[in-house]
C-alpha cells in the first residue's frame, strides 16, 4: 500500500472519530448552554443544520479541489475545523454553538475530497478496493468516535470538542507535511461566483445520462441505509428486550463485521466478477439480511446475520467505482461531492422517513420495517439492468498503461 494511501486514509479515520465524537454529548451540552431540560427541537434542528452545510457545501469544495488541487482544500478545511471546534468546546453562548455546528458541516464536506484524491491515486481496477479501505476506516472510525466521546464526556461535557480540535489539528499536520498533491491546480484557476454555487454541480450531474442510474441507485442505497441507525437501537429494545450492553454489543459487531468486509473482500469479489456484479451480490445479500431480520424471534438471529450484512457491504465500493469510470479526470473532485450532497440529502430524510414507518407498525409488527427497508431496495433492480458490466481482466489491462506511475506516490 503506498504512503498517499495510508495517508489519506489515516486522515479519513481521524475524521470519522472527530465527527463521532460529539454526537454522544451534543443533547447534554445544550442543556447546559440552555439550561432547559427540553431540547429535542433544539438537538434535531443541530443535526439537520450539520447535514444540510454538508449538502451544499460538499459540491462546492469538490470543484475548488478540482481548480486549486485537492491538497490546498484539504488543509484549508481541516485547519478551519480545528479552529472551530475548540472555539465550541469554550462557546458560551447557543448562537456560537449553532454557528460552529454550521461551520463543522462545511468543513466535514472534506470526505468529497479525499474521495476523490484516492480516486486520482488509484488506477480503475484497484478503485473498488481501494474506495473499501476508505469505507472500512471511516466505519472504524465511527464506532471509535461515539464511545471515546462519551467517556471523555463522562468527565467534562466540553471535552470531546477539544479532542476533536487536537484531531483535526493532526490531520491538518498529516496533510501538512506528509500528504503529496495528487492533481495540481489549473494553471491561472481564478475563484469565480460559479465555483460557489452548491447547485451548478447538482445540474450537471442530473444531465450527464450514463451518470443517473448509478447516481439513482447509490441514493437509495444511501436512503436504505440511514435505517439501521434509525431503527436498530428502538427495534432491540421494544423487540428483543435487550439492555444497553446487549445494543452495543450488536453494533459493535455489525461495525466490526461490516468494516472488515468493506476491506478485505471488496477487493478480491470485484476482481474475480467484477464491479456490477460485486454491486449485485452486495444488494441481494443485504436484502436477504433485512428480509430474515423482518422474521427474526430471537436476537441470536441478529448475531447469525452478520456476515451476510457484512457482505452486503460490498456494493457500495463496487458502486463508486463504477460510478467514477463515467467521469474524467478533471471532473473527479466534483462528481464526489454531488455523491457526499445525496449522503447528507439521505441523513436529513431517511431518519424522518424509517422512525415514522418504525413507530406506525410498532405495535402491530415491529418488523416490518425491515421489510420495508428491502421492499425500497428493490426500486435499484430496474435501474442495474441499464448499468454497463464491466470485465475485470479489460479494466486491469487499460489502467497499467495509464495510471501505474500513480500507484507509486
Amino acid at each position: 500500500m503506498n504512503k498517499a494511501l495510508v495517508v489519506i486514509l489515516c486522515a479519513v479515520t481521524l475524521d470519522a472519530i472527530g465527527i463521532g465524537l460529539i454526537f454522544p454529548i451534543l443533547p447534554s451540552l445544550l442543556r447546559e448552554v440552555t439550561h432547559d431540560a427540553e431540547i429535542a427541537t433544539l438537538y434535531g434542528v443541530m443535526l439537520a443544520l450539520y447535514a444540510a452545510m454538508q449538502f451544499l457545501f460538499a459540491p462546492v469544495l469538490g470543484m475548488l479541489s478540482d481548480r486549486f488541487g485537492r491538497r490546498p482544500v484539504l488543509l484549508v478545511s481541516l485547519f478551519g475545523a480545528a479552529i472551530d471546534y475548540l472555539i465550541m468546546a469554550f462557546a458560551p453562548e447557543l448562537w456560537m454553538l449553532v454557528l460552529g455546528r454550521a461551520v463543522a458541516g462545511i468543513t466535514s464536506a472534506n470526505m468529497a475530497v479525499a474521495v476523490a484524491y484516492i480516486t486520482d491515486i488509484t488506477p480503475e481496477a484497484d478503485r473498488a478496493r481501494r474506495f473499501g479501505y476508505f469505507h472500512a476506516m471511516f466505519g472504524v472510525g465511527f464506532i471509535i468516535g461515539p464511545v471515546l466521546g462519551g467517556f471523555l464526556g463522562e468527565h467534562w461535557v466540553r471535552a470531546p470538542f477539544i479532542a476533536a480540535a487536537i484531531l483535526n489539528a493532526l490531520n491538518f499536520s498529516l496533510a501538512l507535511f506528509v500528504l503529496p498533491e495528487s492533481r495540481p491546480g489549473k494553471p491561472g484557476a481564478r475563484l469565480t461566483l460559479g465555483v460557489l454555487n452548491p447547485f451548478l454541480p447538482l445540474v450537471w450531474a442530473l444531465g450527464f445520462r450514463a451518470l443517473l442510474p448509478l447516481l439513482a441507485i447509490y441514493i437509495i442505497m444511501m436512503l436504505v441505509g440511514q435505517v439501521y441507525g434509525t431503527v436498530w437501537v428502538l427495534f432491540g429494545e421494544d423487540h428483543f428486550g435487550w439492555s444497553s450492553f446487549m445494543i452495543g454489543l450488536s453494533l459493535g459487531a455489525f461495525g466490526v463485521f461490516h468494516a472488515g468486509a468493506q476491506a478485505f473482500l471488496t477487493g478480491p469479489v470485484v476482481a474475480r466478477i467484477g464491479e456490477r456484479a460485486a454491486l449485485i451480490v452486495g444488494l441481494a445479500a443485504e436484502v436477504a439480511a433485512l428480509i430474515a431480520l423482518g422474521f427474526a424471534a430471537g436476537g441470536w438471529i441478529l448475531f447469525a446475520l452478520m456476515p451476510l450484512f457484512a457482505i452486503g457491504g460490498v456494493g457500495m465500493p463496487a458502486l463508486q467505482s463504477l460510478t467514477t469510470a463515467e467521469v474524467d479526470a478533471d471532473r473527479q473532485g466534483q462528481l464526489q461531492g454531488v455523491l457526499a450532497s445525496l449522503v447528507s440529502l439521505s441523513a436529513v430524510f431517511g431518519p424522518l422517513l424509517f422512525s415514522t414507518v418504525y413507530f406506525a407498525v410498532k405495535a402491530s409488527w415491529p418488523g416490518a420495517v425491515w421489510l420495508i427497508a428491502a421492499a425500497i431496495y428493490t426500486l435499484a433492480v430496474p435501474l442495474m439492468l441499464t448499468i454497463r458490466g464491466r470485465d475485470p481482466s479489460s479494466i486491469l489491462r487499460s489502467s497499467v498503461g495509464i495510471n501505474a506511475d500513480s500507484s507509486n506516490q
